[in-house]
């Protein structure tokens, strides 16, 4: 019987595709679709390796939408409420 993979103590700085796709609770695939419509950040080159800053996808996260929020992308919304 094997043991678990141990937890790091800390977050690492850059995270896989793989890893900063669990890091925000998604599969790849969406990841990936998020990454290309803006909503994560692309990924830094380490060498010839795609590498993605911890803190950036944090940050992104924290700006996704909230699930109950009203959300408009549609910048004539406000300028109608002026």
């Amino acid at each position: 019987m094997s043991s678990p993979m141990p937890t790091p103590a800390y977050l690492p700085l850059g995270l896989s595709l793989a890893e900063a796709a669990a890091y925000v609770g998604v599969g790849q695939t969406i990841f990936r679709e998020m990454v290309e419509d803006g909503r994560m950040p692309h990924p830094r080159m380490v060498g010839r390796r795609r590498v993605f800053d911890s803190e950036e996808v944090r940050l992104a996260f924290k700006n996704l939408p909230v699930d109950g929020e009203i959300v408009t992308d549609n910048p004539w919304d406000e300028e109608m409420a002026s």
